[in-house]
């Protein structure tokens, strides 16, 4: 029996051919950000063939026990390439990859490592094992070959918050929730990098399909309190500066809010919303409009139920 993950893989593929002359191997380049920390840069664009689903950051951590991963990309492919990449930079094997919330983007490279060193919180490990399958087949529509092989790998290590130390290197891990239900930002000691995943984006506009924006703040909040020196976003730029990216999230989250309580107050719809004008001070961030749209669709609903209330008698 064929498997359905690879009927939408072939047929995605055969629907794309005319862009993809290439073998889908993804080339990473590692840029040192700090004493022992590299990263490599999503592309600043929505997942997409063009880019293999390759959007989200990526930081390897060298450590004297070997390297340490936060997050490992969308799919077996990128997970393989990332492994290379982290060995080769380190001269070390992996020995630790953490993931900072549920999105595929982050998740699905999960699948190149032994899962014994692929760590979540019990939040999120919860959440992974109800959701972390079901990303896979819009995955596989998205991006046909290169999502070959790729299966959701669940985690096998739970870890609370706290500090773990490895080979030498000391690790503070924060977990909050905003951009999702279970979000987890890593400090390293050594070098005062705070890397933030999904909670901060820099230069980037925020995503939002599971963002609930009060707690979202709230996370900011307590990232910017943290005794850091520069921040590693999820998406965009490296920031080096403690808040500059933190500060910039919250404008957004902020304006955003605002913006689409005030659009169902005077009765816009969903294509009005999506549609309104950007501000100035946004125009550099990269997938503005395209990200303002996907939030009308996930945030609209839920301000409309709020400022709408229904007048009529609910049947039973």
């Amino acid at each position: 029996m064929l498997d359905r993950r690879a009927v939408l893989a072939g047929l995605a593929g055969m629907l794309a051919m005319p862009v993809q002359a290439r073998d889908f191997s993804y080339v990473l380049r590692p840029v040192p950000v700090g004493d022992g920390i590299w990263v490599i840069r999503g592309a600043d664009a929505a997942i997409a063939m063009a880019n293999g689903g390759a959007i989200a950051n990526i930081t390897i951590i060298a450590t004297a026990a070997g390297a340490v991963l936060v997050d490992c990309g969308p799919s077996l492919r990128y997970g393989q390439a990332l492994k290379a990449a982290a060995e080769g930079v380190t001269g070390r094997p992996v020995t630790r990859v953490y993931l900072t919330h549920l999105h595929p983007d982050h998740i699905y490279g999960a699948g190149a490592f032994d899962p014994a060193i692929v760590a979540a919180t019990p939040a999120l490990a919860a959440l992974l094992k109800t959701e972390g399958a079901g990303f896979s087949d819009g995955m596989y529509r998205l991006l046909g070959d290169w999502m070959r092989g790729t299966e959701f790998a669940p985690p096998g290590r739970i870890i609370e918050g706290g500090e773990e130390v490895t080979g030498g290197r000391r690790l503070r891990l924060v977990p909050l929730s905003g951009h999702s239900p279970a979000d987890l930002a890593i400090l390293d000691d050594r070098t005062g990098i705070l890397v933030a995943g999904d909670l901060v984006f820099h230069d980037r506009a925020p995503s939002t399909p599971h963002a609930r924006l009060g707690p979202w703040r709230q996370a900011l909040t307590a990232l910017k309190a943290l005794d850091h020196r520069s921040t590693i976003p999820g998406h965009g730029p490296v920031d080096p500066t403690p808040a500059t990216a933190i500060d910039q999230t919250r404008d957004w989250l902020d304006w955003l809010e605002a913006s689409l309580r005030a659009a169902v107050a005077d009765g816009r719809d969903m294509v009005e919303a999506g549609n309104m004008a950007i501000p100035p001070r946004f125009a550099r961030l990269a997938a503005a409009r395209y990200e303002l749209q996907r939030s009308v669709s996930h945030l609209y609903p839920g301000i409309e139920a709020e400022l709408l209330p229904r007048i009529d008698p609910r049947r039973p």
